[in-house]
């Protein structure tokens, strides 16, 4: 295993510190919801990697047919699924779970077993997809819908989570920044020779700023807010992951234009009351296929970090 040279550890520690101090500094969202789940393994082809996916509903894929695993709201055509039948993964494990939080990755969810059980030395890929849920994003949402009747044309939402002075959201991003590094040094400790990606989160809500209440009932200066939040989210991981050794995924950038204020055959990204199988505020099929493509991306440029 090669690693990168002092002094290029020291510039991406510099750039990660830099990148972590400017969130404290901004505001943003970012989310799940879901249930949990057990192992599923598939063989297909013949190429020799073992793959195993560790996330939340955003991974697993909740409401997308066809759902194999009722606890965890894991559907077989979500991000890791479909990667494992197009690069004809030998060895496939999916213990991504609906409502897990970076606690799930050593604890049991339901008969979801901790998903850091499917690692192993043997694991030659592994991608992760959390921090959603550790920073709230079901509160959050259900939270900023209820205060926008206060002030439909305002930002009820962000006073509320900037009323002590200080923007609350961001500190529950840099709060969950540990918790995501310490995931990801487990893997690398359970699988030294694995390639580690993290993936990040999909466009929730228009990247220009503009509402779409009611079918999204957020107050029209909080839609911003909330985009912001979840850039923030995407920033930290995407920090965290260069300071410990992982490729990042960028799932917002493709998914710009396809966010849940879309008309149903434009959108990637269901509103809180879905058209089409998924959950609400969730990717839906299309949205888990192109998340799939972004991380097939990532995984044909080779590794830059073993």
């Amino acid at each position: 295993m090669t690693h990168r040279t002092h002094l290029g550890e020291s510039a991406s520690k510099r750039r990660t510190a830099i990148a972590l101090a400017a969130l404290s500094s901004c505001a943003l969202t970012a989310g799940f919801t879901g249930t949990a789940s057990a192992t599923t393994e598939h063989t297909h082809g013949t190429a020799r990697t073992a793959y195993v996916a560790l996330g939340d509903s955003y991974t697993s894929g909740p409401g997308i047919p066809t759902q194999v695993d009722a606890n965890c709201a894991r559907s077989d055509h979500n991000y890791p699924s479909i990667t494992a039948r197009e690069r004809h993964i030998t060895s496939f494990t999916d213990v991504s779970c609906g409502g897990a939080t970076t606690a799930e990755m050593w604890q049991a969810q339901g008969t979801n077993r901790p998903q850091l059980d499917a690692v192993t030395r043997d694991t030659d890929l592994v991608t992760l997809q959390i921090g959603g849920n550790d920073i709230g994003f079901g509160s959050i949402i259900s939270t900023c819908a209820a205060l926008s009747a206060n002030d439909l044309s305002g930002n009820p939402c962000q006073q509320h989570y900037k009323a002590s002075g200080h923007d609350q959201l961001t500190q529950r991003i840099l709060q969950t920044a540990p918790k995501v590094a310490r995931v990801l040094r487990e893997i690398h400790h359970k699988a030294p020779h694995a390639r580690v990606v993290l993936v990040g989160y999909p466009d929730l809500l228009p990247d220009d700023g503009t509402g779409c209440y009611p079918d999204v009932p957020f107050a029209a200066k909080d839609f911003p807010y909330l985009r912001d939040t979840g850039k923030r989210l995407n920033l930290m991981l995407r920090a965290v992951a260069l300071l410990n050794r992982a490729d990042y995924v960028d799932t917002y950038g493709p998914t710009v234009g396809h966010d849940m204020c879309k008309a149903p055959a434009d959108r990637w990204i269901e509103p809180l009351r879905p058209a089409s199988p998924a959950a609400p505020a969730h990717p839906n099929a299309k949205g888990e296929e192109v998340m799939a493509q972004a991380l097939m991306k990532t995984l044909s440029r080779g590794n830059g970090h073993h």
